[in-house]
């Protein structure tokens, strides 16, 4: 049996904890630069606050109803959700835990007793929520799939489920298939579901999983709709994955504050965010082979942010892998001066490092003095001191040091948990 633990409106959840005169007050949480509304509370969807939507367009039912808003505090949310993660592992063992995203991860639960599912999982579900203060929901069911329909039948009927919904019959499997929307299922895109509706008729994940797998590899996307359809009918196909697997690509993309029209501002801008990801990069230990740089701009210069943005791009494939900063930096740089053009505002940039191997496979170059080829040392001590004083204590020139181009949170919460003169204080 595989079980989904997701924590509830997480973003808003990680707020609430510091402010507990909010619970069971409508909380919004806001995306970078404060654009749109990326997590709500149920009493924040019931005033009818939209997911996804600029925060312009709520703000009169915001200001009317006193729903608490809050820009991004990822470093307070990360935090939290490492202490999650951390928690679940302890729970059922490093090697059953699938981190899946920020706020939810896969449990292997196959050497619990089908007759102790129920128990074993009210016990996550409690002991994350006493131990870390972030209240979850928990769904169990032979499969992925199947476990996904469970987590959010869980989180629709709170007052009959308490959060927790184990899927081990065939009785309760079809109920819940029959109570799920197709648009609902997890791998079922927009696109998808109002094919489904429109051209086969088919409403519920009940009815879609009636379908053939010959109909699915011609119809739901060859043998991803067949894994589908499988999974659907209790037959596991989407496998649990390896949680130290190291990823293959890194990115860091950020929208920028306000808009860049120069390009020194851009190449600050990529310098820091290439910093970024080289910093993720040695946390697996690896090293990339190339790095591309993007930038993404209106296509007039001037108005208001405009949602049809032209994106252009630049690569360039390094020497030799690596994951030295500086090195990076000396690379990413001058791909900026390639697709910069005068005029336009620049709305956003990001960099992408790819062709990652393991850092212990590179070879010494005999060409290179003993410090070049011992770059990793030195990047480790830069990472621990930047780490432990935080805000970039040491930083390369290339990234600038005034960064007005930065994202806006003009509303955000204290750091409570990662910044010495901002913790959390008690009276």
């Amino acid at each position: 049996m595989t079980a989904i633990v997701d924590c509830n409106s997480f973003y808003c959840s990680c707020e609430r904890l510091f402010e507990p005169s909010l619970r069971e007050k409508p909380v919004v949480v806001l995306s970078n630069n404060d654009g749109c509304i990326v997590s709500r509370t149920d009493e924040a969807k019931k005033l009818g606050v939209g997911m996804a939507a600029p925060y312009y367009q709520n703000k009169e039912i915001i200001e009317k109803n006193g729903v608490a808003v809050f820009s991004s505090n990822y470093n307070l949310y990360g935090d939290l959700s490492m202490r999650v993660m951390d928690t679940l592992r302890e729970l059922v063992g490093k090697d059953r835990v699938e981190v899946y995203s920020v706020d939810e991860a896969f449990l292997d639960l196959g050497l619990i007793p089908a007759g102790e599912l129920q128990q074993v999982a009210v016990q996550i579900k409690e002991t994350v929520e006493q131990w870390t203060g972030i209240a979850v929901s928990v769904g169990v069911a032979p499969t992925k799939v199947l476990s996904k329909v469970a987590n959010r039948l869980s989180k629709k009927n709170k007052l009959q489920t308490s959060g927790v919904l184990v899927l081990d019959t065939e009785d309760n499997i079809r109920e819940a298939l029959l109570k799920t929307d197709v648009s609902d299922i997890w791998g079922v895109g927009y696109r998808y579901a109002v094919k489904l509706k429109e051209m086969f008729s088919i409403y519920n994940a009940w009815q879609l999983s009636k379908m053939s797998t010959h109909w699915a590899r011609t119809h739901l996307g060859g043998v991803v709709g067949m894994r589908l359809i499988k999974e659907l009918n209790g037959e596991p196909c989407v496998e649990m994955k390896d949680p130290l697997n190291n990823k293959k690509m890194i990115a860091t993309t950020r929208m920028f504050g306000i808009p860049v029209y120069d390009l020194t501002g851009l190449q600050e801008a990529i310098a820091t965010y290439t910093t970024r990801a080289a910093e993720k990069l040695r946390r697996q230990y690896g090293a990339a082979g190339f790095i591309t740089v993007f930038v993404v701009t209106n296509e007039t210069g001037s108005g208001p942010y405009q949602y049809n943005p032209r994106t252009t791009g630049a690569r360039v494939r390094l020497p030799r892998p690596t994951s030295y900063t500086s090195e990076l930096i000396r690379y990413a740089v001058p791909l900026v001066e390639k697709i910069y053009k005068p005029g336009p505002k620049y709305l956003k940039a990001g960099v992408m490092l790819g062709g990652i191997v393991p850092d212990t496979s590179i070879q010494g170059n005999l060409f290179f003095s003993p410090e070049k080829n011992a770059e990793r040392k030195l990047m480790d001590m830069v990472d621990n001191i930047n780490f432990s004083q935080r805000d970039d204590v040491l930083k390369f020139a290339a990234s600038g040091t005034k960064r007005n181009w930065k994202m806006r949170q003009e509303m955000r919460s204290p750091r409570y948990t990662t910044r010495w003169d901002e913790l959390y204080e008690i009276h």
